[in-house]
């Protein structure tokens, strides 16, 4: 099995609102792709129907490894092999992060010695060794959450990771910080989703595809030229590249590096 993640003709709704429109995306294991679009154009619905939030009502096919996951409950995807990191990681306080690690291993069926060798083993590679017997995200900065999650991600080493929006907040040193991370929990037995409003994260990574998503579609995929095209021109001028109309109530688009701050209603 080459393929960690293969979407066919996806589509999702909420509320009568159509967000997702016949989506076709393939990671292969070993892999970083990256999803980028602005505002509003379905990034993180994606995330939402893949981890099985619900309210959704969806369309098409979702396999995780080979195996179906859009009929499996939320924590029957999580034990598949399906995790994401957040946009906004929530602090957790009196739940230490080593005892979090350990609990969530076992329900992975993961041994619990062979759990604790590698979360001390982890943590030493990632610089999280002063956090282990902290509170979850407790008085951590920005970065540091992020970072923490990638570290978490590489202790239960999943089939696939959606890291959605991971550099949303982040100033320039954090975002190197946390792309040299995703960079390094890079493995042939996982592939890696990384949704993203701009650029500069690309930089620091070696993304092998990028995805760009418009009006919920994947309008475009490449290398980093594509990257390169968003920062130059913005998303204005790939829609006019590519035919595609504005939508009539939307602003004008901006340039991926225009946004540096987010908020927590993007859908």
């Amino acid at each position: 099995m080459t393929t960690a993640l293969r979407v066919e003709d996806l589509s999702a709704g909420i509320d009568g609102n159509q967000i997702l429109k016949e989506l076709d995306i393939e990671v292969p294991f070993g892999e970083i792709h990256a999803v980028m679009g602005p505002n509003g154009s379905g990034k993180s619905t994606l995330c939402h129907v893949l981890t099985g939030k619900s309210g959704y009502k969806v369309n098409g096919s979702a396999e995780l490894a080979g195996q179906d996951l859009l009929s499996l409950d939320v924590d029957e995807r999580s034990r598949l092999g399906l995790m994401q990191s957040f946009q906004y990681p929530t602090e957790v306080p009196g739940v230490r992060l080593r005892e979090f690690l350990l609990e969530s291993a076992d329900e992975r069926g993961i041994d619990h010695q062979v759990a604790a060798e590698r979360i001390e083993q982890e943590a030493e590679r990632f610089g999280m060794e002063r956090f282990l017997d902290r509170s979850l995200n407790d008085d951590l900065s920005g970065g540091e959450k992020k970072k923490s999650e990638i570290f978490q991600i590489v202790v239960l080493q999943p089939k696939m990771a959606l890291l959605d929006e991971v550099d949303s907040g982040l100033d320039i040193d954090a975002v190197r910080t946390v792309a040299e991370a995703v960079e390094e929990m890079r493995s042939p037995d996982m592939g890696i989703l990384m949704i993203t409003h701009y650029s500069r994260i690309l930089n620091y990574l070696d993304v092998d595809r990028i995805h760009v998503m418009i009006d919920g579609q994947i309008v475009d995929s490449g290398g980093s030229e594509l990257a390169d095209e968003l920062e130059e021109g913005g998303y204005a001028a790939l829609r006019e590249r590519l035919g595609i109309e504005p939508e009539p109530e939307g602003g004008p688009m901006r340039k991926p590096s225009d946004f540096f701050t987010e908020t927590p209603f993007d859908i």
